[in-house]
C-alpha cells in the first residue's frame, strides 16, 4: 500500500497551521491569503507536470507531482474545500464509467 494519503494527510495538516500566520514569512500563508494566486500556482505546476510527464522522465514527474499535490491542498485549503469534500465527489462517481459521468454533467 503507498503511503500517499499519510503524507498528504500530514501535508493538510502543517497547510491547516499556516493559516492566518505571516504571508511574508511563509509562502504557504501567502498563498492561503489568495486564493487567486494559489489557483494561478497550481495551474503552473500542472503545466510543469505535463511537460515532465512527456519529456523529462520518471524523477522529473515524481517531484512536479509533489508540487502539483502540494500547490492543490493549499487552493483547497484557500478556498474552504476540504479532502472529505472531494472523496465524497469520488465516492459518487464509483462505478459509473467516466464516459458516462461525464456525459451526465450539466454543459
Amino acid at each position: 500500500m503507498s503511503t500517499l494519503f499519510e503524507v498528504l494527510e500530514r501535508l493538510a495538516a502543517t497547510i491547516e497551521t499556516r493559516k492566518g500566520g505571516d504571508p511574508t514569512a511563509s509562502y504557504t500563508a501567502k498563498l492561503l491569503n489568495d486564493p487567486t494566486l494559489a489557483a494561478k500556482k497550481l495551474g503552473e505546476e500542472a503545466v510543469e507536470t505535463v511537460i515532465a510527464a512527456v519529456a523529462q522522465g520518471s524523477d522529473a514527474l515524481a517531484a512536479e507531482s509533489a508540487d502539483l499535490l502540494y500547490h492543490w491542498l493549499v487552493l483547497l485549503a484557500a478556498s474552504g474545500v476540504s479532502l472529505d469534500a472531494v472523496a465524497e465527489k469520488l465516492t459518487a462517481r464509483e462505478g459509473t464509467s467516466g464516459i458516462a459521468e461525464k456525459a451526465s454533467r450539466p454543459s
